[in-house]
Parts: structure tokens; sequence; C-alpha cells
């Protein structure tokens, strides 16, 4: 490759970086161009987990800041998730049961608030959700994926040195056994009693009753209150005015939010490509993950 070539590509690579980098900061602006007020004034504060559940990290953080300023007299968690990993998941009930010792917090329901979406839910003050909204699902579910005969047929032969049995349970490269499948079972039934009792806990209900509509079954917002997984049908803001109430604030309270987590470049390019790898190409490449989904 010659010299010329070099400084062309070398420049190329530079203005890409350049473009790149201007483009997320002008997202980032209009993104946090909102007229809702940070948590320096008497009020309630907003947190929102949208999407999958794949990190605990942001809503810990946000959980964290609440507690700790004193102009915050409660929260309402927004809730729009089908679920997610089951350890992030387990990260934020924590968080969120910490937090509804010491201060109100109200969750709201989206469209969508079930499995690992419902588990975070289970221990704050009161549960609101719309008519419509799908929750409960209280189950776990483990992908796998299985590409032996692919790579047979492609030619490519995969050799595995390993210390036990089970070591490579659930491997897409070879068969999966009885012995695989009883293993891998056990793990999730005791998980799946994990999320019962986390509900009965936090909803403080008989575990016997939590239990016979934990079979992953989905439930309306309607249909969830019946069964005492809900508190109240209403909209988010409606949740905004209860957790004003709960926290003694006369009229309607200020709407706040915590501030904005900086934005790392080189985290946003190594989240794309924890996207990819996290969908069903990442689970045939050997990726094993339980969730709450």
């Amino acid at each position: 490759m010659s010299k010329k070539t070099v400084i062309i590509v070398a420049v190329i690579l530079i203005s890409l970086s350049i473009l790149f980098a201007i483009s997320v900061k002008i997202a980032a602006t209009i993104i946090g161009a909102d007229d809702t007020h940070t948590a320096s004034k008497e009020g309630v504060g907003l947190i929102e987990v949208k999407g999958m559940i794949l990190d605990s990290k942001e809503t810990v953080r946000q959980l964290r800041y609440f507690l700790k300023k004193e102009t915050v007299k409660a929260v309402v968690l927004r809730v729009d998730s089908p679920g997610g990993i089951v350890g992030p998941s387990q990260e934020i009930y924590a968080e969120v049961k910490k937090f509804a010792a010491k201060k109100k917090i109200i969750v709201s329901m989206g469209s969508l608030a079930a499995s690992g979406g419902y588990y975070i839910s289970a221990p704050s003050t009161m549960i609101y959700a719309n008519p419509g909204t799908i929750t409960a699902s209280i189950g776990v579910i483990l992908k796998l994926s299985n590409i032996e005969a692919l790579m047979d047929k492609i030619g490519i032969k995969s050799h595995t040195l390993k210390t036990g049995k089970y070591k490579d349970s659930g491997s897409p490269l070879r068969k999966f056994s009885d012995e695989d499948r009883a293993m891998l079972q056990s793990v999730i039934d005791n998980t799946h009693e994990q999320f019962i009792k986390a509900v009965a806990e936090g909803r403080k209900l008989p575990i016997d009753d939590v239990r016979k509509i934990a079979d992953g079954r989905i439930l309306s917002g309607e249909q969830a209150m019946g069964h005492k997984l809900v508190d109240r049908l209403g909209t988010l803001q409606d949740a905004i005015e209860e957790a004003g109430r709960q926290a003694g604030i006369t009229g309607e309270p200020e709407l706040l939010l915590p501030p904005k987590k900086k934005i790392n470049y080189m985290d946003l390019l190594v989240e794309g490509a924890e996207g990819t790898f996290n969908g069903p190409m990442g689970r045939a490449a050997g990726g094993m993950k339980m969730m709450y989904e």
C-alpha cells in the first residue's frame, strides 16, 4: 500500500470519527432538551425503565441519587419492559426494596411490564397499571441453540477440553443430553422459586397464591389487580399525583429528573457490539442467559 493511500485512509477514518462524535453530541443535546426540572426543588422524582433489562447500573444509580436527595419526597418508577436477564432484574428489585423502606416509590406500568418488568415492580410502595397493560408472566426461560449439524455441513469440527461432564452443558456445538436437560431444568426451577418468593414478599401475598399463577401466563392490568399483583388502575399522571399525596406534598407535585449520565462515546460503540452478540447469533455462539422475559 502506497504512502498516499495510507494518508487518504487515515483522513477518511478521522473524518468519520469526528462526524460520529458530532452526531452523538447533537443527539444528546436534543434528547436532553426538555423542560422537566432536575432534583433541585421539592417534588416527586421520575425514573424510567424501558426495553429489555440487560443492565442494572443506571437504574440503581438513579434510585440512589433520589434516595439521598432531601428535596425528593417520593419517586415514580415508570416501567415499560418485557423483562430481561435475571441478575440485573434482581439487583434492581433489591434497590427498589431498599428505597421503599425509606421513601415512597410508586410504580406506573406502561403498555408492558411483564416478567422481569414485574419483578422489579413487586417491592414498591404501590403499583398502578393501565387496564390493558400486559403484566405478570412470572416465569423463567433459557434459550439454547444447536449448530452442530450446520458445522458438520460446512466441514468444521469442534473440540472441547473440560474438567467435568456438565462444564459445556448447553453448548451449541454438541448434542443436548438428558443429563444436561435435567441439570439446567433444576437451575431454572430454583430461579423460578426465587421469583415466586420475591413477588410474595414484595406484594405481601401468601406464597401459594402466587405459585398458582406463576406459570408464565400474562395478565392484563385489570386481571392482575384481581390477583392483587396491582393495587390500582390508572395512568402515569395518576401515579405522580399519588406519589405527591403519599409524600405529603400539597397541590400538583413538581416532577423531577435525575441528572443525565455523561455520555462515553466508547461505551456507545461497545454497547452496539453487545447488542449484536446478545441476539440470536450471540446465543448460537455459546451465550447462555437465564431470562425473566
